[in-house]
């Protein structure tokens, strides 16, 4: 009567009607009142007991939705059982996720969400994986009727070069068009090789289930695979447990957005850890383009992908991939394939099934609307459809009556070939995608189409930001709105699709047989542009007709001829001759021919045409790659004498060999320097058999990866040179381009002093002329004209537009050495939001940019410096980034008080433009104030802040010694400066600066980095200078080795621990995270100095290892003069300091008095006598030959009188450790066990001396502990190595006296160390997991 707990049962029951038809319902309900446990573990699946059960709960609800017949009962059974002497239970919640992750779809019939499309036979086995703990089904459980896939012969090919080039390489890229099948065929690699442990990775999560489906057509009859991701199959933890127990292998799919957010590779969150830390047979990154080449994308590749694990990455437009690959590693399947394979089909398989059939022929429309619409031609002379569809603020079309009168254009009946002039055209093109330039053009696009006499038959469905607010739709998924307009019959409806870039990649609708090119321009990404236009040749047959043609409408021709020539070169493989390029085009245009309409005119576009868009797409690529590009040098490279190898030999002594250029795919016209009779022969030679190759036919394959090594060694040296040539076209002041832009002219672009400051240290403009002949002049003439047209036409734009493609532009310059480090816009924006706030151009990750920006309030430092009364300076400004950020902030605070106090009038909304850009210039003239090093420095800053536009005021001032002044003529340097009259405000008599913002020069170096470890910082003196001037705050960011040592900076150091003015200090222990082409020794960091500030520093501290840690706490501590960056070694840094440093037992640099040049300059050293040999009275040296990066340690005899310092130490024991290795490294270079009569040069510091061999071995055994190595890693912030590095390490007993065994081993002497210093265990376990990534 009372009884509150009852036993439960699963049911499963079918409707045989049309409705139900394929589909269970799987419910729960209870057993009833009189059951007792024992009798209730008796009862069997479909006993009556319990099928009595259920069908009264079933009569319940066929009653209820009106369904009393045709009802079939197929199974139940009891939730409790036992497991392990327990009784456990599951219930119908866990059957029906073990379903969903299994991809067994629901059925939504009226309001019940228990029907699920499948029988009987996987609800069971969805019970027995309830039962076991498991997420999902077996996949040979629920596909015994499952046939193997029959893969086309292009796939097999994939499987086997794949297969093949993993047995000697890690890493495979296939450029496979869409639809090739690379999921399956992908999985099928996995299959075949047996992997273990694969992971998927991909920037688009929504395929997961794709994948998932996938992988159970090609796993069906393997039971020992399992698939898991988030929301398929099993979890992580349920694969790993799996694996360990049972041996099963397992396919994970991740995205990468989720990885990313790790704080193992950069991210905020504590998630992750296993993944990363698992060690991966396989992985598979899909459409490797998107995503992947961000800093926290290849973070995330970069911790996978290691040790053995393989790399397969799949993508159909693989464009900023290809250069990473050589071409052994690429597999190609491209449009052109495709099509040839479709065509010579029947050829070779008569009478058999086409299976590339159903893969429509795309052919491209372009229309030339110059003559009709000539006011909308660009700099480049393209259309502007960014213009031409502007929108108002009232959400209108600026310039509405052309784009109506562009509408009637298309669908008039008197105008000849456009697309919708025709009736029966109107019938063919019933579903199309359009992509326009905004969201805002979309909204009123949409308008416009749907009251238009003819396009208004056309149901439009908007899928641009938040699509149309007045839609009869409420669906927020693009596709499924697509599907839903379109609906089961696509020839009885008419759509018309507006996108801003969504459904442009991964997705297929099958009824779209046409792509409207409507937004974008010359300079449109070839990637975006083919994944769009792609979107028309999803295979479809509708109302029994086969889809066999498709169609792409492009209204900017020479941008559609520029992306086809790339695509084409892109498809095809390097250094080919003009007749191949051509061939090439040819088939191309054959297999998608491109039509272009001139007015009434047509004409089919021929491949020479298209062979004059491949020297534009040469020069995009160069300007795109920052001038750091093989096709800006000529043949000649591949020609040099003897002569010409020592000048270049010499070149590289003044500038150094820079990093190697990235593989190139080129369609080369130049041939490499062979005829085309040579490389016929070479091609054919390479085909051969190696074993039946003549001495002749290896000579000549030697000959041409000699020419190739020698081109390639002769670039890396240019690079040096070339990388800073871009900026200095982007700034310089020319009147006459077509004229002036050339390379003999280079030099008088330039002045003296900023061709000193730009180019490197020893490079003169007459050395410079020497190396001209080695460049394609037409490249670098044309490249030059090109960042110059790119920046002129940002003049006409509004001010957010304008700013997105300067600093676009500024993203493709190089940094060239470690003064000058460019700061990146990602920088300046994560420096000055963090300091002063402002509005951002990035996401809250500094990951993405937005496309608006966002407002971030820092509270009274973003009042008082970014307002319209703010006066704000850059300290050295090199490219105008700093002020252009700060200008914005002020800027939009304008617009925003105009809008709330109505200021601005009906005729200024009327020009917006015009109206915003005089807002803009009057910030620069009342509230920025600059200096530059050079005049050049200022004339970029200038470009980047004004453009062309003449008559602008800048306050921009250079100096011809800045570094001087600010080191030796401090006082007149501030006077200067804080002078009205030195800006021409002469109502201004001191000058007061809000705030001091930017990124100093941090050295002085000869410009090739050779001699970095020496340079001299200068950084502090920007610092102190700053302070001098007195302002608000100060926003400056810098290198941290000041923290932990640097040359000369003890005083800079003291006086910033003493500063209580400092409020936040950001410091990236991973200097790679903040400039991620640049390395800055010992990591980064910038500062917030506030005047009115007096307190603990917040600091905000990034360690390699990932996460953040921010804490309120002084600079200074009590254990040395350095600062414990990381607050978390604080307290082990306390208990271990308490007695003795080590580094008394450590001598100071060149302990012998002998220089590191020893070995490679001898003849500095005559008396030394250096030989390979012992010879009478000799003593053994230790040091290094080779230049830095290359050097090499070598041992050598000299003379005991060479010996200058020290000379007592020479016959004692000694340990003799490197004075530099990698910053970031916690082991060290092996030490060098020294015996009596053996010194070394300057390259190593002396441990000891010691009196006997004994001590000597047991200090060589605590360098080798944990312990010894973590503290020495807390006093080592830089790759210099010193004796105050040492001053965290605490100085040990080593004679048989000592507190310590030395006769234990390493891990023992470490646990009786850890108890000498009462080490907590949470100090232990963070020395252990700092140490063991590089066990």
């Amino acid at each position: 009567m009372y009884q509150s707990f009852h036993f439960r049962l699963i049911y499963v029951f079918t409707i045989n009607d049309a409705k139900h038809r394929g589909c269970v319902k799987v419910g729960e309900t209870s057993l009833g009142d009189d059951v007792d446990i024992m009798k209730a573990l008796q009862l069997q699946p479909c006993c009556k007991e319990l099928n009595k059960a259920a069908k009264e709960r079933i009569d319940q609800y066929t009653k209820t939705v009106g369904l009393d017949d045709d009802v079939q009962l197929l199974h139940t059974e009891l939730t409790a059982f036992s497991s392990k002497n327990k009784l456990v239970q599951f219930n119908d919640k866990q059957v029906h996720e073990i379903l969903e992750r299994s991809g067994i779809k629901k059925k939504k019939l009226g309001s019940s969400t228990e029907w699920f499309e499948c029988g009987v036979a996987e609800v069971k086995e969805a019970i027995k994986a309830a039962k076991e703990g498991r997420l999902s089904i077996n996949i040979i459980d629920i596909a015994s009727k499952q046939q193997p896939i029959v893969f086309r012969p292009e796939q097999l090919d994939a499987i086997k070069l794949t297969k093949k080039r993993f047995a000697t390489n890690n890493q495979f890229l296939w450029n496979a068009k869409m639809r090739f099948g690379k999921t399956l065929t992908a999985l099928q690699v996995v299959k075949e090789l047996s992997f273990d442990k694969t992971i998927i990775i991909t920037h688009r999560p929504v395929v997961d289930e794709g994948w998932f489906d996938d992988f159970r057509k090609i796993f069906f009859d393997s039971p020992n695979y399992k698939y898991g991701s988030k929301n398929n199959g099993e979890s992580f933890d349920s694969l790993m447990k799996l694996n360990k127990e049972q041996g099963v292998h397992f396919v994970y799919f991740a995205s990468m957005q989720d990885l990313r957010g790790s704080e193992k590779v950069g991210g905020n969150f504590d998630k992750n850890d296993e993944i990363f830390s698992t060690d991966w047979d396989m992985l598979i990154v899909d459409e490797a383009h998107e995503g992947t080449k961000t800093a926290l994308g290849q973070a995330v590749i970069h911790e996978i992908f290691k040790g053995n694990t393989k790399m397969l990455q799949l993508s159909g437009t693989p464009f900023n991939l290809i250069d990473d690959y050589k071409e052994e590693e690429i597999y190609t399947w491209d449009y052109v394939m495709e099509q040839r394979a479709k065509t010579n089909w029947d050829k070779t398989h008569w009478a058999e099934p086409n299976p590339y059939a159903g893969l429509p022929k795309l052919n491209i429309y372009t229309f030339d609307l110059s003559l009709e619409l000539k006011k909308y031609q660009d700099n480049e002379h393209a259309f502007n459809f960014a213009e031409f569809f502007r929108v108002n603020e009232n959400g209108t079309f600026k310039h509405e009556k052309d784009v109506d009168a562009f509408l009637n254009l298309l669908a008039s009946n008197d105008a000849k070939n456009y697309p919708y002039s025709k009736l029966e055209w109107r019938q063919n093109l019933r579903h199309s995608l359009w992509t326009v330039p905004s969201v805002a053009a979309a909204a009123a696009l949409s308008i416009k189409l749907r009251n238009h006499p003819v396009l208004g038959q056309f149901q439009v469905v908007n899928v641009a930001g938040e699509g149309d607010t007045d839609a009869d739709y409420e669906s927020n998924n693009a596709l499924e709105m697509v599907k839903e307009a379109i609906g089961p019959n696509p020839e009885e409806t008419m759509t018309i699709t507006l996108s801003r870039g969504r459904l442009t990649t991964g997705v297929t609708v099958p009824a779209w047989t046409a792509v409207f090119m409507l937004h974008g321009s010359y300079s449109t990404d070839a990637k975006a542009y083919m994944q769009t236009i792609f979107r028309a040749q999803s295979p479809a047959v509708i109302n029994g007709r086969v889809k066999e043609e498709c169609f792409v409408f492009d209204f900017a021709p020479d941008r559609t001829l520029k992306v086809l020539a790339e695509t084409a070169k892109v498809s095809a493989k390097a250094g080919k001759s003009k007749a191949n390029d051509k061939k090439i085009l040819g088939e191309f245009l054959n297999f998608c021919p491109v039509i272009s309409f001139h007015g009434a005119q047509m004409q089919a576009i021929s491949v020479d045409h298209m062979m004059q868009q491949l020297k534009r797409v040469y020069v995009d690529r160069v300007v795109r790659n920052g001038f750091e590009d093989s096709y800006l040098y000529n043949d000649r490279l591949f020609q040099l004498n003897h002569l010409e190898l020592e000048k270049f030999a010499r070149l590289r002594d003044i500038i150094g060999q820079t990093k190697a250029m990235k593989h190139t795919d080129e369609v080369d016209v130049n041939n490499q320097g062979f005829t085309e009779e040579e490389y016929e022969e070479i091609e054919r030679i390479k085909k051969k058999n190696k074993a039946q190759l003549t001495m002749e036919e290896l000579q000549k394959l030697q000959q041409v990866e000699e020419k190739k090594k020698q081109r390639h060694t002769a670039i890396s040296i240019l690079r040096g040179i070339s990388i800073r040539m871009p900026m200095i076209l982007f700034g310089a002041d020319i009147q006459d381009e077509q004229t002036e832009i050339t390379l003999e002219n280079f030099t008088e672009l330039v002045d003296d002093q900023s061709w000193e400051e730009f180019m490197p240290k020893g490079v003169t403009k007459e050395l410079f002329r020497e190396f001209i002949p080695y460049y394609e002049e037409d490249i670098f003439a044309a490249s030059g004209l090109r960042i110059r047209s790119l920046t002129r036409e940002a003049d006409t734009m509004d001010i957010e537009e304008r700013i997105e493609r300067i600093t676009t532009i500024f993203t493709s310059f190089r940094n060239p050495d470690k003064e000058t480090v460019l700061t990146p816009w990602k920088v300046v924006n994560r420096q000055l939001t963090d300091t002063l706030g402002g509005w951002c151009f990035y996401d809250d990750e500094y990951d993405e940019r937005l496309c608006s920006p966002r407002y971030v309030d820092k509270g009274q430092v973003t009042k008082d410096t970014l307002s319209e009364n703010s006066r704000v300076l850059e300290i050295n400004s090199k490219s105008g980034l700093y002020p252009l950020y700060i200008a914005y902030s002020i800027y939009k605070t304008i617009l925003e008080k105009e809008q709330m106090s109505y200021m601005i009038t009906d005729a200024a909304l009327a020009n917006r433009i015009v109206h915003h850009h005089k807002v803009w210039d009057k910030v620069l003239r009342d509230n920025l104030f600059i200096i530059c090093k050079t005049p050049m420095a200022k004339s970029i800053t200038r470009r980047t802040l004004i453009g062309f536009r003449e008559g602008i005021k800048l306050n921009a001032h250079h100096f011809e010694d800045l570094i001087n002044q600010i080191s030796n003529k401090k006082d007149k340097f501030v006077k200067q400066i804080t002078s009205g009259s030195y800006w021409n405000k002469k109502d201004i008599q001191d000058m007061k600066f809000n705030a001091i913002v930017g990124n100093p020069p941090y050295q002085l170096t000869d410009g090739s980095g050779a001699a970095g470890d020496a340079a001299i910082p200068i950084y502090n003196r920007f610092i102190d200078i700053a302070k001098e001037i007195k302002p608000n705050y100060i926003s400056m960011i810098m290198p941290s080795k000041w923290m932990i040592g640097g040359r000369g900076l003890q005083q800079f150091r003291k006086d910033m621990i003493e500063d209580k003015h400092i409020e936040k200090l950001f410091d990236y222990e991973n200097d790679r995270e903040v400039f991620p082409t640049s390395h800055i020794d010992g990591g980064v960091c910038y500062i917030l100095w506030n005047k009115n500030y007096s307190g603990l520093v917040s600091y905000a501290y990034k360690p390699t290892d990932g996460g953040q840690l921010v804490y309120e706490r002084e600079l200074k501590n009590d254990t040395s003069s350095f600062i414990v960056r990381d607050f978390r070694r604080q307290g082990i840094i306390q208990k271990v300091t308490i007695k003795g440093a080590f580094s008394k037992l450590v001598s100071t640099t060149k302990p012998f008095g002998i220089r590191k040049d020893l070995f490679n300059m001898p003849e500095r050293y005559p008396l030394a006598n250096l030989s390979e040999e012992y010879f009478d009275n000799s003593i053994k040296i230790y040091g290094v030959k080779g230049i830095k990066g290359g050097a090499k340690r070598k041992i050598g005899y000299i003379t005991r009188e060479t010996a200058q310092t020290n000379i007592a130490w020479i016959d004692k024991f000694k340990l003799f450790f490197t004075t530099s290795y990698s910053t970031g490294a916690i082991e060290f270079p092996e030490i060098i066990v020294a015996k009596s009569g053996e010194i070394c040069t300057e390259t190593f510091i002396v441990i000891g001396p010691f009196d006997t061999e004994q001590e000597q071995q047991n200090c060589l055994k605590y360098t080798k502990t944990n312990l010894f190595k973590i503290l020495l890693f807390f006093g080592k912030g830089s790759m210099q190595v010193t004796q105050e590095v040492f001053c965290y390490v605490p100085l040990q007993n080593f004679t048989s006296q000592s507190d310590i065994d030395w006769s234990k081993s390493i891990p023992e002497i470490d646990q009786q160390l850890y108890a000498k210093y009462n080490l907590s265990e949470d100090e232990i376990n963070f020395i252990k997991k700092m140490i063991k990534p590089v066990e």
